[in-house]
């Protein structure tokens, strides 16, 4: 039997002042606390044995990905699979989310959270974000592997997993910034799902439940 591990790893924060949804939008890079938070799961797992490293190919994922790789010596994989979400709303600010969500066009597409009616549906999430990590697997197979991604196809994969129902507040997610969702194999058979947090006492206590990360200033 062979064990390997992937790790889904959310990115550090972002330069968002405005609370702008940015979604796959081009431009949103690391603030300065999220080039820390991403230095910092690198030193706390850079000693690991990680052989295969995958990232997104949005900025903020591919900024958390660098330390990373430059400390296990590693390229970084992009893979599409891994992407943020599609979501209606992207590029709207919820700085003030109730001003936001009460207006009649974001209103009114809120009528299936189960699916969502708002963006991309839950179960093509899970389906390509699984593909992404059963591929991971094989890669690194018999050692560990980091996929870098986003908290809502994190979350929405680890639900799938544990057979839970996709049904949530977003506040409640267990996936904060620079956070590990682990999934352990053995040969191509899932056995478990961890969660650690290696950079968490960098997290600013407003940020740890937040859907998004709006961190940061503008330089």
């Amino acid at each position: 039997m062979t064990e390997t591990v992937v790790h889904l790893l959310r990115h550090g924060e972002v330069d968002n002042p405005q609370g702008i949804l940015y979604g796959r939008r081009d431009g949103f890079h690391l603030s300065e606390l999220g080039r820390r938070m991403a230095q910092r799961v690198a030193e706390q797992i850079g000693e690991r044995d990680i052989v295969h490293l995958v990232s997104s190919p949005l900025e903020r994922a591919q900024e958390t990905a660098s330390p990373l790789a430059a400390a296990r010596g590693l390229e970084v994989h992009l893979d599409e699979r891994v992407i943020e979400s599609a979501n209606d709303f992207e590029g709207l600010s919820f700085k003030k989310p109730f001003r936001t969500l009460i207006r009649p066009s974001v209103f009114t597409r809120l009528y299936n959270p189960l699916r969502p009616s708002w963006g991309e549906p839950y179960d093509e999430i899970a389906a390509r974000m699984m593909a992404a990590i059963h591929d991971a697997r094989a890669a690194a197979e018999g050692h560990e592997a980091v996929v870098v991604s986003h908290q809502l196809p994190i979350w929405t994969t680890r639900l799938h997993a544990e057979h839970r129902s996709y049904l949530h507040n977003p506040r409640s997610r267990q996936c904060t910034l620079c956070s590990l969702t682990s999934f352990h194999f053995v040969d191509d058979r899932l056995v478990a799902v961890g969660y650690s947090e290696p950079a968490g006492d960098l997290i600013p206590a407003k940020d740890r439940k937040a859907p998004f990360s709006s961190g940061g200033s503008r330089e």
